[in-house]
């Protein structure tokens, strides 16, 4: 029998409750897999409507850095786990009613998904690419004449992987300001918005840059119109979800949030493409 002393009633070890504060791991991968998941959606949809030519970009090129970036996201999760080797229980069990579950299923998917969408162009975009072993070239094959079905499966999955996030926190009864069902389709909203400003980096197309313009321009209203609502919400709730939102309407976290996320973030992309679609040249790297 082990006698243990507690000589202090605040931080003892295996008895109180530690706060685990998460770091930049979870940050990079909400933002890389919101990124992801409006290339991928882009990808399949426009695939899906016949746009293959007249939007290269969207549908060939900007899909080429998905893999890369997914899998940097499932890196910082990885070393964002307090228990590494036991990542693997996740894919033990299908719970529908719990959002990491659906995650977990849908990055185990669509990740591979987006290496064999990468797959079937990457001979048409650099055409002295060389599979090496025939058995691939076989596999290219298949894939190509199956790229219908590759485009309805990741235009299905990439919105689960946009939205999952969102009401993954949403479920976090603990945090009054993620607890809000309009945290998913915000989510969704902001990955869309960050894929169709990657198109237009990646586009040579005028008109192309010039579609992808007027609907980054709406999906920033969209975004908008959660923003405020989010707030709305929060301010007709309970005390501890008005506190959460006066923290951002005059608060410590007033300022960052209006400054850095929707100034710069929102509304300064919006006045830089509306000059662009009125005839002023402007870098698209800028926006």
């Amino acid at each position: 029998m082990e006698e243990e002393i507690i000589i202090s009633g605040r931080m003892n070890a295996k008895v109180d409750p530690l706060l685990h504060i998460w770091g930049w791991e979870i940050a990079f991968y909400l933002f890389v897999g919101g990124l992801a998941a409006g290339i991928l959606f882009f990808a399949s949809f426009y695939y899906l409507r016949g746009k293959e030519k007249d939007y290269p970009a969207t549908v060939k090129w900007a899909p080429l850095i998905a893999p890369f970036i997914l899998v940097l996201g499932l890196g910082a999760l990885f070393l964002d786990l307090h228990h590494k080797l036991y990542f693997w229980r996740l894919y033990t069990t299908v719970r529908l009613q719990s959002p990491m579950s659906w995650g977990a299923w849908t990055l185990l998917v669509i990740t591979p998904l987006s290496v064999l969408w990468v797959a079937t162009y990457i001979r048409e975009l650099f055409p002295k690419w060389d599979w090496k072993f025939q058995w691939l070239y076989n596999l290219e094959s298949f894939l190509i004449s199956n790229r219908r079905v590759l485009a309805w499966v990741m235009v299905f999955y990439s919105v689960i992987l946009g939205i999952y996030t969102g009401i993954l926190l949403s479920a976090f009864n603990a945090r009054p300001l993620w607890n809000t069902s309009i945290l998913g389709p915000l989510f969704l909203a902001s990955g869309l918005s960050a894929g169709a400003a990657v198109i237009m980096a990646f586009s040579k197309n005028k008109l192309e840059r010039r579609h992808f313009s007027q609907l980054d321009l709406v999906i920033i209203g969209v975004e908008l119109f959660f923003i405020i609502h989010l707030f709305m919400g929060l301010l007709a709730s309970t005390e501890v979800q008005i506190e959460a939102a006066e923290m951002f309407l005059g608060g410590q976290y007033t300022l960052p949030f209006w400054i850095f996320v929707v100034f710069i973030g929102m509304i300064l992309p919006a006045m830089l493409e509306l000059l662009e679609l009125r005839g002023q040249k402007i870098p698209v790297l800028i926006q």
